[in-house]
């Protein structure tokens, strides 16, 4: 049976290396020090939403019907896994929108209009 890789110790929580690679067919075995790849460190749910962004090519909208989240949902995880893979925050204005963002988006489909009307409220 094989196992998806870990990438946090159980014991202690602190980051886990890789010491040995192993090839399937030949059994050639590789021993060094490796690095997880910083998308290790996502569940397996936030994985999930990265493959359902790129799919769309980042078209919200689409997010958001294939997953069955809200607009503000598909944003606060995509910020999360930005922060997670050591992006930090993206800095937002302080309304978070503009009125031209808003109009933008609601034109190319990624909002409804009723997400519009609460992103415009929120920026009053």
């Amino acid at each position: 049976m094989v196992y998806p890789v870990i990438h946090s110790c159980p014991i202690c929580s602190n980051s886990l290396r890789v010491k040995k690679l192993e090839c399937s067919h030949c059994h050639t075995r590789i021993e060094n020090d490796f690095t997880l790849s910083k998308f290790a460190s996502l569940s397996v749910e936030q994985m999930n939403f990265v493959e359902v962004f790129l799919v769309s090519r980042g078209n919200i909208k689409e997010v958001e019907k294939e997953l069955g989240i809200s607009y503000p949902t598909v944003r606060s995880r995509l910020n999360e896994i930005i922060e997670l893979l050591g992006h930090g925050k993206q800095k937002e204005k302080t309304s978070k929108h503009n009125k031209s963002d808003i109009i933008s988006m609601l034109d190319n489909d990624e909002i409804s209009t009723q997400e519009a009307i609460k992103l415009l409220r929120e920026g009053d």
